[in-house]
């Protein structure tokens, strides 16, 4: 298989950059396609200043069908480089995202969520012809439906300040000393995204290491981030001077230091240990008994990782529930042994059992 190149800028046509990718060889994708904006003419303010739209021949693809055919193209090499547990991200506005999502489930991905990107600081609606469009769409999808993609939950819930992280997120466009300029102070590059977004992206569905490929790198906003969070990108770009514009900007990113990058695991992506384990290793004991965090409820454990009380037996969670009068029960947290400093979890012999394996 043909080597990844990683961490650098293609120059060209995205579908034929793509197509010198190897099968199966990335494990994330960020697009940001042209939006073949429908622009009615020249737009302009109160005071009749020009409004800096996006204008670029990049952004001309055509009519519907068109753009439509350039879409199946890229998304078609998009799906083949993809890994079978891979996903992908394209973001977009009300101008081509509802082709390109429709395109997304005929090619054969598997939607996971839609997520809005409402912009705190928008460009006002001048003409007050309509309302103010003040936010941008995100799809996530899966290669297939089958796929077990990467997603940190417990990572975007520490972020969020505890709470569950929601599908809309509130974030400022891109401004100050992010928004790149050249010499003459114009911007670099005319929907350049702001880093908060891409860091939430990367960091919600991909693991350091992983291999993002953006197919539109424009000045390359997914190479910088994924650089500072200790990911890998390969950028494609068909414009010289933003290659060169990526390429210095990333090359000013600081890479990752140590542990820096690691981020909270969520419950389900740490490996599975089963309560017998605990008993199997000695770490409890057939008869230990277990109790409820007030002492009102007393449990005696059984050779097979079961645990008795006077009129039930089953799972540490089955047996919780039944306690509890509850439909459902978590025994790690539930159910606590005797140290000799009170009492504990049974769940801190279960971080124990986890962290022998680590080290095996």
């Amino acid at each position: 298989m043909a080597e990844l190149p990683l961490d650098q800028i293609i120059q060209g046509d995205c579908v034929e950059a793509m197509r010198g990718l190897p099968d199966n060889s990335v494990d994330l994708i960020f697009a940001d396609p042209p939006y073949n904006l429908q622009l009615g003419g020249e737009l302009t303010r109160p005071d009749q200043s020009r409004v800096d739209g996006v204008e670029n021949d990049w952004d001309q693809i055509g009519g519907f069908d068109d753009y439509d055919l350039f879409s199946w193209a890229w998304l078609d090499e998009a799906r083949r480089v993809l890994k079978e547990d891979g996903a992908i991200w394209v973001i977009g506005s009300y101008h081509n995202i509802f082709r390109v999502g429709g395109i997304l489930q005929d090619a054969g991905f598997w939607i996971l969520n839609d997520v809005i990107w409402r912009k705190t600081n928008p460009m006002p609606n001048f003409k007050g012809t309509r309302f103010t469009n003040a936010h941008e769409t995100l799809i996530w999808a899966a290669k297939n439906k089958d796929s077990r993609v990467t997603f940190n939950y417990a990572a975007m819930k520490m972020l969020n300040d505890g709470t569950q992280m929601r599908s809309d997120w509130t974030l400022p466009i891109c401004g100050g000393h992010e928004r790149l300029r050249g010499e003459d102070g114009a911007k670099a590059h005319p929907t350049q995204k702001p880093e908060a977004l891409l860091h939430r992206v990367i960091l919600s569905t991909t693991h350091p290491g992983d291999v993002i490929l953006d197919p539109f790198f424009g000045t390359g906003t997914t190479g910088a981030v994924a650089k500072r969070l200790g990911r890998h990108f390969i950028g494609l770009e068909q414009d010289a001077e933003y290659c060169r514009v990526a390429q210095e900007r990333i090359a000013r990113v600081a890479p990752p230091v140590g542990e820096d990058i690691e981020v909270t695991q969520s419950g389900r992506a740490l490996p599975r240990v089963p309560f017998g384990t605990i008993v199997e290793r000695g770490l409890l004991a057939p008869g230990d008994k277990l109790v409820s965090p007030d002492g009102q409820h007393v449990a005696r454990i059984r050779a097979d990782g079961s645990i008795a009380t006077g009129d039930s037996a089953g799972s540490i969670h089955q047996v919780g529930a039944h306690v509890l009068k509850a439909p459902a029960c978590n025994g790690w947290t539930f159910w606590h042994f005797k140290t000799d400093r009170g009492l504990a979890p049974i769940d801190v012999l279960r971080a124990k059992v986890r962290e022998d394996m680590s080290a095996n």
